[in-house]
């Protein structure tokens, strides 16, 4: 969990995984954040042991609960950090649980998540060709991987141009592993143009996720909470058809269903946008 970034952000709770902690703790924990706060929003990544995600859906199966949202991101750890970041950061401002919760999938859109790695040989949650695979047996081969938005793999070079990163103002979060290089500082921020570096521990669920220890992870992200405000803002609100709560984009954050069709909603003034729109100017 990464620090909050004002006097006015909260701190988020870490759920533990089901070796770390009984499941009636686990319960009490989750009922005491429902009592205390109304509504809980959990984010996790893909890279979850199966235990623990089931260990979330049987806690809010117990609890019988429709305030507790589960989120599964493909985002890698570091990306995941800035994601909850974020979502600590919009749950002070005027908008609904059911909002905040589903802004997680746009705002996901612009957080550039990747890392450099010695070896893509285990790497199995980003496309990687028979080719990059192989030329990752060779001693001192280095590789920038994105994850997202849109995955990218180089191999890093002389006349290697770094991934395509985002097209507007971002900051970057730098999280240091076993891998000694100062690639990610000296060329990948400024071919990005970000307004600042910034440095964080490496989370503890990064080598399993990339394949390796060796490797230096980075996500660039929008560090103005009145821009993400903004973006959250000019997405059309509409009601989940299904539990009621207040959702943007397509999908009901807290149970998941789909937007209902045009057909069986009714329609207000604005427009509803399925993708990620471009951020507000600043």
């Amino acid at each position: 969990m990464l620090p909050p970034t004002d006097q006015q952000t909260p701190t988020a709770a870490l759920l533990q995984a089901p070796e770390a902690q009984p499941l009636d703790l686990a319960i009490g924990d989750m009922n005491l954040l429902l009592e205390q706060h109304g509504y809980v929003i959990a984010v996790y990544p893909t890279g979850i042991s199966p235990a623990h995600e089931r260990r979330l859906h049987a806690i809010r199966s117990v609890l019988e609960s429709d305030r507790i949202a589960l989120l599964r991101t493909d985002l890698p750890p570091l990306g995941v950090a800035v994601l909850v970041r974020q979502l600590r950061q919009l749950s002070i401002c005027d908008f609904s649980p059911g909002v905040v919760a589903s802004a997680a999938r746009l705002l996901a859109h612009y957080i550039h998540a990747g890392a450099l790695l010695n070896s893509v040989a285990r790497l199995d949650r980003v496309p990687v060709s028979l080719k990059s695979h192989a030329k990752s047996w060779v001693p001192g081969s280095q590789f920038a991987v994105l994850a997202g938005p849109n995955p990218q793999l180089i191999k890093i070079g002389p006349t290697a141009e770094p991934p395509a990163g985002p097209p507007f103002a971002t900051q970057l979060l730098v999280a240091k592993g076993q891998l000694t290089s100062e690639w990610v500082q000296q060329t990948l921020a400024p071919a990005w143009g970000v307004q600042a570096i910034q440095e964080c521990a490496l989370p503890s669920g990064s080598a399993r996720w990339w394949g390796t220890g060796k490797l230096v992870e980075f996500a660039s992200f929008l560090p103005d909470i009145s821009v993400i405000y903004q973006l959250v803002s000019s997405v059309r609100r509409e009601n989940c058809h299904w539990c009621g709560m207040e959702l943007i984009g397509d999908r009901c954050g807290f149970c998941s269903s789909p937007l209902a069709p045009p057909e069986n909603r009714m329609l207000s003034p604005g427009v509803l946008s399925h993708g990620a729109p471009a951020p507000p100017r600043t």
